[in-house]
């Protein structure tokens, strides 16, 4: 088996890529996928979130493109037309792949385009028009243009559904079967999962070609758990919780730190707290425009944040190396959803800190997932956010508060009494209610006087 990618029968353009970009040699499943993908071989890949999957089928797709600047684009009778597609569950995996593959794709000219919901139709229309080798979207916006007669899906030879699992959880398969029914002249198919359920390998029979399946696991990992995450489980109160949280991100050596809700509107007001708190904070969560989205992820990436709030559904294909922290703010539903949230950390080789906060009504939903992992934390330990052990346990410098800025003096309101009249119009006005007030008097005399005299005309 080939120990760097020099060694593999590639173009010296992807070669020459991957080299720009630090990539020597090839992660567990690409050294596995490699071959049997570059012989143009059916591949079910199974593995963590993490491990290289993207370069484990982007590098063959990449291969098999005929691009504008090679020597069989003069002849090439499909010219402008995608000829792969790549499927992915989010908009920012959708995103985070297509830069993947547009970094070694670039010195040959290859077009990739970004295809998802939230987004102008108009965009994405014009740069299909223009012509396009390889189209990274979601489900429902690539049917959406299919049916607009906007994306040529026939001529399509390569495709890849990657998070297939996570596409199942979404509710996107009957979607993803439209989708693969319309491509039938697929030379490859590729699916990559960190877990096969039935209906994905369902899948996989129906419309792969004898697929092999390779399945790697780390060493270091039991369960699917990766043991370089150190994993902290602390019985909080909700009342509590974001003066832990405040504290835990002020411990020495915390880097970028991904915090992890199952609402969007705890996910939200999270964040805001935080910022009063004086914390670079940004939330990401379902309610949020792409655009709101998209700029928490940049600049998070980019550090001008770097606490992330999000809610599951929204960090899903999040890839970003250099994660110190993960805080389980709210206790996830399942083993699955844990082991995907504590995976943003502990990347390439690192180690990590995750903390779980695990509420008094969450302790039954907590065991099923320690059972399940065999993690061997079924009881947290009590702890508020004066607890020795939480700053001895996370290396947090004593003395430290819920904040590192002070809080905004609450100024009382003024009331009507202290108030002066900011307008001739304002005295006007209150020197008429006066007068109205000093005539009433007057005027209810008046009117008695009139009654009477009715009366004794009557």
């Amino acid at each position: 088996m080939a120990l760097t990618f020099a060694e593999l029968p590639l173009r010296s353009q992807t070669i020459e890529a991957l080299h720009a970009h630090g990539f020597l040699a090839p992660f567990a499943i690409q050294e596995m996928v490699l071959p049997i993908a570059l012989a143009d071989g059916d591949v079910i890949g199974q593995a963590k979130t993490g491990t290289g999957k993207t370069l484990a089928f982007g590098i063959p797709v990449i291969e098999r493109v005929i691009a504008p600047n090679d020597v069989e684009w003069e002849s090439f009778a499909k010219k402008g037309l995608p000829q792969v597609l790549i499927v992915v569950p989010t908009r920012e995996l959708c995103t985070q792949v297509t830069r993947d593959i547009e970094e070694l794709a670039e010195n040959r000219g290859i077009r990739t385009l970004a295809v998802y919901g939230g987004r102008a139709f108009e965009p994405q229309i014009e740069a299909l028009q223009a012509g396009v080798e390889i189209v990274v979207g979601t489900p429902g916006r690539l049917l959406d243009l299919s049916r607009q007669g906007q994306l040529k899906l026939k001529e399509v030879s390569r495709l890849v559904l990657d998070e297939a699992d996570e596409m199942l959880d979404l509710g996107f398969l009957p979607d993803v079967e439209k989708i693969l029914a319309s491509t039938p002249n697929r030379a490859q198919t590729m699916l990559f999962s960190a877990t096969m359920p039935g209906d994905i390998i369902a899948l996989a029979r129906r419309f792969m070609n004898q697929p092999i399946h390779i399945r790697t696991q780390d060493s270091e990992d039991e369960g699917a758990v990766v043991t370089r995450i150190a994993q902290h489980v602390l019985r909080a109160h909700a009342m509590d919780k974001i003066e832990m949280l405040a504290r835990i991100l002020q411990a020495n050596g915390r880097g970028p730190t991904m915090v992890f809700c199952r609402t969007k509107r705890t996910a939200q007001k999270t964040a805001e707290d935080l910022l009063e708190r004086g914390f670079k904070a940004a939330p990401i969560h379902g309610d949020l425009g792409q655009g709101a989205r998209e700029k928490a992820l940049s600049d998070f990436k980019a550090g001008k944040s770097d606490v992330l709030v999000a809610t599951d559904v929204a960090a899903r294909g999040i890839d970003i190396d250099g994660i110190t922290h993960v805080i389980n703010y709210q206790c996830p539903e399942d083993e699955k959803t844990y082991v995907h949230r504590i995976g943003r950390t502990a990347r390439a080789g690192a180690h990590g800190i995750a903390v779980t906060f695990v509420d008094w009504d969450e302790l039954a939903r907590w065991k099923m997932i320690n059972t399940a992992l065999d993690l061997g934390l079924a009881e947290p330990e009590e702890t508020y956010s004066s607890s020795e052990h939480l700053y001895k346990s996370l290396d947090i410098p004593a003395g430290s508060t819920g904040r590192i800025v002070k809080a905004k003096p609450v100024t009382n309101p003024v009331t009507k009494s202290d108030r002066k009249p900011n307008s001739k119009v304002e005295s006007r006005t209150n020197k008429s209610s006066s007068q109205v007030t000093k005539d009433a008097p007057k005027a209810k005399t008046e009117r008695s006087r009139v009654r009477t005299k009715k009366f004794k005309e009557s």
